[in-house]
């Protein structure tokens, strides 16, 4: 029999980067930037909150000193500090020197990951570790502490309410963003910029205060999935180049939920459950039957952008200036 109880708790821990990333992203593109950096992003919010768990680990000396507090607070805003500045990074290279969106997401993706793997590898040489990898285990404790009843409530305790606090706040960040984007004049006038920044110019809206702060706050979001990744899904343990792919996983998100952030918490799950489903089903010594199944989140995003593509509804489309920089002296 398939263990649904054992299964979906890893999924929801395998999407919840996912759905960090994809919310982040959603809120850039609605601003009509197209932020291809969103894996280098999480990186670097990731890097960052191991520097400020780090730092304050070696401060106290032993986890018994330790405020929870402090614990929790330093890395969450060494996280978001640190992915501030790469959306800051963007916004000054693309709206306001205009660069190419593509060639600027592709080169914050670079950077992020060998400024991540730079001062990792600093850490790990600091602590004289005998393995590529530095532990933070008193740190991770606070972040992927439950609620202390869960585990009282049997499969419904286990299902709900047996993650960290991040796991909860990203499905909060998430509605919150879809009630923004949609029912608020705030998410109108981004969503004009996105649509079509001359008209919006000329009704008044500032666009490259929009498009700043859609892409920062954005970039600061998608942070926290890194920090998600190292503090709770990987129990302090930071490696480098360990969070694979699933920052393009979260970019191909954003499409496959049309660019609906409340959407992103259900498709985050599923290929977060896709992600491990190898894991799950018997296959026996047969290897290649294992990969094959370790293929299926690349062959659904395929399908899914595939399927994307053929829609003909104006509000599946993506925002009509997505990846394009605004001259207002065009307008």
């Amino acid at each position: 029999m398939f263990d649904f109880v054992s299964f979906i708790p890893r999924a929801v821990v395998q999407g919840i980067p996912l759905l960090y990333g994809s919310t982040g992203e959603t809120l850039t593109e609605k601003s009509g930037n197209l932020n291809l950096g969103i894996p280098g992003v999480m990186y670097v919010g990731g890097i960052s909150g191991v520097i400020g768990a780090f730092l304050y680990e070696q401060s106290c000396g032993s986890p018994a000193n330790m405020n929870g507090f402090l614990a929790v607070g330093i890395p969450l805003c060494a996280s978001l500090f640190g992915s501030l500045l790469m959306g800051l990074l963007y916004c000054l290279l693309t709206v306001t020197l205009r660069a190419n969106q593509n060639v600027t997401g592709l080169a914050l993706t670079t950077f992020g990951v060998g400024f991540g793997n730079f001062f990792g590898g600093s850490l790990i040489k600091l602590t004289g570790s005998e393995v590529p990898s530095i532990t933070l285990s008193a740190t991770s404790a606070y972040f992927s502490r439950s609620l202390p009843f869960a585990g009282k409530l049997g499969w419904f305790g286990k299902i709900f309410l047996s993650y960290g606090f991040l796991a909860y706040l990203a499905i909060f960040l998430a509605l919150i963003s879809a009630y923004v984007l949609r029912r608020t004049r705030t998410g109108l006038h981004l969503r004009a910029v996105g649509e079509n920044p001359n008209t919006a110019d000329a009704a008044g809206i500032n666009v490259n205060r929009y498009k700043y702060r859609a892409t920062c706050l954005g970039s600061m979001i998608a942070g926290l999935g890194g920090l998600y990744y190292v503090m709770d899904y990987a129990c302090g343990i930071w490696s480098n180049d360990a969070f694979g792919d699933r920052g393009w996983l979260a970019i191909a998100l954003v499409i496959f939920t049309v660019w609906r952030p409340n959407v992103s918490i259900f498709a985050s799950i599923l290929f977060g459950g896709l992600y491990i489903l190898y894991l799950f089903i018997p296959t026996g010594m047969n290897l290649a039957v294992k990969e094959l199944y370790k293929m299926l989140p690349y062959l659904v995003t395929l399908v899914v952008l595939v399927i994307t593509s053929m829609r003909n509804k104006r509000e599946n489309q993506p925002p009509a200036a997505l990846g394009l920089a605004y001259f207002r002296e065009e307008r």
